[in-house]
């Protein structure tokens, strides 16, 4: 008997769910339309898909495997559709972008603007996130990312070379002094990202600087959004190293140690293959180096 697709959707919704009614909810179904939708896979399978709990549901084993290849299959389903119905002549339809949340936040969001007026029948879904979005299953259908890309089979381009600066507000250095040498950061305040999934490597370098390696200084305060970094320094709560492309944000900041030496951010433009031709991913490839030449110009 062949796999009705229907119901396929179904399962799909309540495996990402894990419940009924949430699946429901995203269906515009209710609770028990979609249980007798997924009986009815399981009668037509005869297996058992999801242990049923109090607290919600859980894949079987079963259910996991038929769960990887659904969602591979609706993965390609939504790349065909999305590239059969782009106009060959006119990037059109929907783009989703996904990069680090403080690049996104407080580089690329105030700038879509600009690529918005060029290409009016493109919309953008922004996704900002610093763990990493599968390209390939579809979670997104381009990044920026702060590194070479991990993910295999990916084309990838180097769009641009990132410094760090550190800085303070004009009240923090007022009251605690300004540190001439790395060492002299020991009596100092610092703000740093934490770890938690951070988007940029060594992203915490200033807690080593001027020390031996291995023994880092203790941050007074960490955490996780480089947006909130930037308020809690501009507020005077201490030092912080913020990467250079936010260069516009801490005018307002007092540079501190400005000749210290920092790593590089390397920052890449990633798709799939399977969007290699698309004109939306041209477009807003073609914008982003665009802007980030004006940047580093």
């Amino acid at each position: 008997m062949p796999l009705d697709w229907d119901k396929l959707r179904v399962f799909h919704a309540v495996a990402e769910a894990g419940s009924f009614t949430h699946a429901g909810e995203s269906l515009n179904l209710s609770q028990s339309a979609v249980s007798r939708q997924i009986q009815a896979l399981e009668e037509a399978l005869a297996v058992p898909l999801f242990h049923r709990h109090a607290r919600g549901l859980i894949l079987t084993e079963q259910g996991e495997t038929l769960n990887r290849t659904v969602r591979e299959v609706f993965a390609k389903l939504a790349m065909t559709e999305t590239l059969l119905t782009e106009s060959r002549e006119r990037a059109a339809g929907r783009l989703k972008v996904t990069t680090a949340t403080g690049f996104g936040a407080l580089w690329l969001a105030p700038r879509l603007n600009r690529f918005l007026e060029k290409h009016p029948d493109v919309t953008i879904t922004l996704l900002l996130d610093d763990t990493e979005l599968d390209l390939a299953m579809r979670e997104a259908d381009v990044a920026i990312r702060m590194h070479p890309p991990r993910q295999p089979d990916l084309i990838q381009r180097h769009v641009a070379t990132f410094g760090w600066k550190v800085v303070a507000s004009a009240d923090y250095l007022k009251s605690a002094g300004t540190p001439k040498r790395a060492e002299e950061l020991d009596s100092h305040r610092l703000v740093t990202y934490g770890d938690y999934h951070p988007p940029v490597e060594d992203i915490n370098w200033l807690t080593e600087a001027g020390r031996r390696p291995g023994s880092p200084r203790r941050a007074a305060v960490e955490v996780n959004s480089l947006p909130a970094m930037l308020r809690a320094v501009r507020s005077g709560l201490g030092l912080a190293a913020l990467p250079d492309y936010m260069d516009e944000d801490i005018a307002d900041l007092v540079p501190v140690l400005p000749d210290l030496k920092t790593p590089k951010i390397e920052a890449f433009f990633v798709y799939p293959e399977e969007m290699r031709h698309s004109k939306r991913v041209a477009v807003f490839r073609d914008f982003l180096v665009t802007e980030l030449a004006r940047l580093q110009a």
